[in-house]
């Protein structure tokens, strides 16, 4: 059986698992369509959590942006897990014990204001949709390759999948296909980190294998040889770090708070019977992550080791057919600029830009990029980060049933959470808007119908995002975060924390947050990309960590605004003691 007949089989019998879990469990009231009736077992939301946060930026582009960041990627590993630690000492047993649907909920009833309900929605759907960009761009590169068919086409059809389990299942449904989707993709995830690990190392074990030496007779440690291989090329250790301190500290702390104030993960703890519950699951899904995020740097540094075995100095017309099929998707490509006939890789970007391909074949057989290339380094070939983990199988000339397990993997983590985020965007504006704030009157059959068109009109915005997304995944995802830690996270934290918290203070706190990090991650990355760099940063923050500075004025704002205005009605300090003091 080739290749490609197992791909087809491998993803078309996922696919059919999730949508036939979907059909029956579908959601027959909106309790099930927003959490699931709220029995789920703690063992199992912990993984349908896991699924619904190891989204494509975790499983696709995570280990691609530390192959080529080395060093400066550990802040998305340390952000990402630490920020779980948060969510589950900090927000998510208060939260459940509370008792409603939603995030807005908790603002809308804690802050007695619909127009904090409101402004909470905004900034949901402005978390969600950046979020859920990186989701859908992750579908299409997946099918783009293994499926043979345009980037934009498999944004498409990956929505038509998610419509169909996400409109129709609600929560209720979601919660059991996440659990079959982790299933599915830490298998696909761990499987080749196995099999490449033994291949380079001897040592069968990922974890162990990057602290291993190399099979190559060298007696160098993996990441020894990594450092003298990438210094020999031109460019840093591995090792080294480029960000500045200040920076890294930044990000970290945005993708910590961000976690902590996700709204399609907190979501996910009003899904369990108790409060008590809500924290297991939350340790559940911590252990469930860890296999990936522990194995996520081996996978990363074994990649930049075979991408450089199997492409530097390398005749083009002698190319590994690996390399021929994602040049054929747009993913990959290779300008001649010393007339040699061999690809060379080196520090800088071979295009300005991302290459932009014309119709015709170059003199060796590659195709022809019609943007100018950048003739100030030696580096000859473009490579998008978001292909190293779903390449480094046909790298490493693994079986064909391991190429075709980590194309149902990658659908599997962009699917799940691409439809956990769709869920929350749709019970915004069904729950929130409608029900509780413009028309109390709908009827429990009129609320969820209302769901399942908000739900069907996300589905189109988000494949216009992930046809037209604003960075690589892992990228996209991460200014998601710092929006979700300069808006949501702090107006939860002081509603649990703080009885003096008022609705003037929270709202006016939202929006400082939200708007300046809104404004500042804009600016850089969709405005004026050319002025993206160190020099111009504030404070040299970058984008991907401007969350925490934005964190802080909604802080700062909130707090002096409460001060100089009302203090909250008696009955939310007594709102304030129910969540937060345990009872028998």
């Amino acid at each position: 059986m080739t290749t490609q007949t197992l791909i087809y089989l491998f993803v078309g019998l996922s696919f059919a698992l999730y949508i036939g879990i979907a059909i029956a469990s579908r959601a027959g009231s909106t309790k099930e369509f927003y959490v699931a009736g709220g029995g789920v077992n703690p063992v199992v939301n912990g993984m349908a959590t896991a699924a619904d946060w190891m989204s494509a930026a975790s499983f696709i582009s995570m280990a691609g942006i530390i192959a080529f960041s080395g060093y400066d990627g550990s802040v998305y590993l340390m952000g990402w897990t630490g920020g779980y630690v948060m969510l589950a000492l900090l927000l998510a047993p208060y939260l459940k014990k509370f008792g409603q649907y939603t995030v807005p909920d908790f603002i809308g009833t804690r802050y007695y204001s619909k127009a904090a309900r409101v402004v909470a929605v905004i900034c949901l759907i402005f978390i969600s949709f950046t979020y859920i960009a990186g989701q859908m761009r992750g579908v299409g590169i997946v099918f783009s390759r293994f499926l043979d068919v345009p980037i934009n086409l498999g944004v498409i059809i990956g929505m038509g999948i998610v419509f169909i389990y996400a409109v129709l299942g609600g929560m209720k449904g979601i919660t059991y296909t996440q659990v079959a989707q982790y299933c599915v993709l830490i298998f696909a995830y761990m499987v080749p980190a196995f099999f490449i690990s033994f291949l380079i190392t001897g040592n069968p074990v990922p974890q162990l294998g990057l602290g291993s030496t190399v099979n190559d007779g060298s007696g160098l440690y993996v990441l020894q040889k990594l450092d003298l291989v990438l210094q020999d090329m031109g460019f840093g250790a591995y090792t080294d770090g480029s960000k500045s301190m200040i920076d890294v500290f930044c990000i970290t702390a945005a993708l910590m708070v961000g976690t902590a104030g996700l709204p399609h993960v907190i979501v996910r703890f009003f899904t369990v019977p108790k409060a008590s519950d809500a924290r297991k699951s939350a340790g559940w899904a911590l252990v469930f992550i860890a296999l990936l995020y522990t194995t996520a740097p081996a996978v990363g540094a074994f990649a930049r080791l075979n991408f450089i075995d199997s492409v530097n100095n390398v005749e083009y017309a002698q190319a590994p057919e690996w390399f021929k099929n994602w040049e054929s998707n747009d993913l990959i490509a290779w300008r001649d600029k010393n007339g040699d006939g061999k690809m060379q890789l080196g520090k800088g970007d071979p295009f300005e830009g991302a290459p932009e391909f014309a119709a015709d074949i170059g003199a060796s057989g590659e195709r022809i990029v019609a943007n100018a290339a950048a003739d100030d380094n030696v580096n000859e070939v473009y490579v998008d980060r978001d292909i190293m983990v779903l390449a480094n199988p046909e790298i490493a000339n693994l079986p064909g049933w391991v190429i075709a397990l980590v194309a149902a993997g990658g659908l599997a983590a962009a699917l799940s959470t691409a439809a956990g985020l769709l869920l929350v965007i749709s019970s915004s504006i069904s729950h929130d808007l409608l029900k509780s704030t413009f028309r109390p009157q709908i009827t429990e059959k009129g609320e969820l119908l209302a769901a399942r068109i908000a739900a069907t009109a996300a589905i189109v915005v988000a494949g216009y995002l992930g046809i037209y997304p604003p960075g690589w995944v892992a990228q996209v995802v991460a200014f998601a975060f710092g929006l979700a830690a300069a808006s949501l996270f702090p107006a939860i934290f002081m509603g649990i924390f703080s009885k003096r918290m008022n609705r003037e203070g929270a709202i006016a706190g939202m929006v400082t947050g939200l708007s300046f990090t809104f404004l500042y991650i804009g600016w850089f990355k969709l405005w004026s990309p050319e002025s993206n760099v160190a020099a111009n940063w504030l404070f040299g923050i970058s984008p991907e960590g401007i969350g925490v500075i934005g964190m802080l004025l909604n802080f700062a704002v909130a707090i002096a605004v409460a001060r100089f205005t009302s203090a909250p009605p008696k009955e939310i300090g007594w709102l304030v003691d129910k969540i937060r003091v345990p009872r028998g």
